[in-house]
């Protein structure tokens, strides 16, 4: 009999309020979303539908009003900060819009944070950081600031970034938004290339029908509840 297969992300009725004044606008209402390993799922809807909100709960950014997040079986929800930020660190991957990088450090360095905040010596994660650049084409670029790389290169390195530590999850919020079709051609084909070799689950918010349809599954997010499209 063949085992199922592994739950990465499980998000069970989750709600999100915000209050605005006297009033209460809900954003998220009953979320179910279950993401297996090495899966790969687009959530896509009209824009201020809380998309962003429901992949900064998943990731442990923000806190549900109601509900459960579990990242590898473990809760999300409910944690410390102190606790969030050690899962964040050792299962998931983030990739925006827009790239942020630190100004001040390099491509290797930026790339490298992630191994560093685990206390990793210092030229061990340098090694991995300039492996992993070369790996997405900016072996020539080690030791560039964000301010001397494009705009697609900026964001092949935070694409980089995300995936130094192997993580189980990947989370990307609009990841090519900020880039012409060429460079996000090129981004889109390297997070889906490292996503198969590295078998790690991809959930990507797009309002680009296109990029969603590449995607295992594409759910839509309307009226704060999330449905098969």
């Amino acid at each position: 009999m063949t085992e199922p297969t592994k739950s990465v992300l499980e998000c069970r009725k989750v709600v999100r309020k915000f209050r605005e004044g006297s009033s209460e606008l809900v954003v998220l209402s009953g979320v179910d979303l279950n993401v297996r390993a090495a899966e790969r799922v687009a959530i896509v809807g009209a824009s201020g539908s809380g998309k962003t909100t429901l992949l900064q709960i998943m990731g442990g950014l923000d806190d549900p009003s109601e509900g459960e997040v579990f990242v590898d079986g473990q809760p999300m929800h409910g944690s410390n900060e102190l606790s969030k930020a050690d899962l964040r660190n050792r299962y998931i991957g983030f990739v925006y819009q827009f790239h942020h990088l630190l100004p001040e450090f390099t491509a290797a360095e930026n790339v490298a944070m992630p191994l560093l905040i685990r206390r990793e010596p210092k030229s061990k994660a340098l090694a991995k950081a300039g492996d992993i650049l070369t790996r997405v084409g900016l072996g020539e670029r080690l030791t560039h600031k964000p301010g001397e790389l494009s705009g697609g290169e900026r964001q092949r390195a935070a694409v980089a970034r995300a995936l130094i530590t192997r993580p189980q999850l990947v989370l990307a919020d609009e990841p090519t938004g900020n880039l012409d079709a060429g460079n996000g051609e090129h981004v889109l084909k390297l997070m889906l290339e490292l996503n198969r070799e590295l078998e790690t689950s991809l959930v990507v918010v797009t309002h680009d029908q296109t990029i969603a349809s590449r995607m295992d599954r594409v759910l839509v997010l309307e009226n704060g509840v999330l449905r098969n499209q």
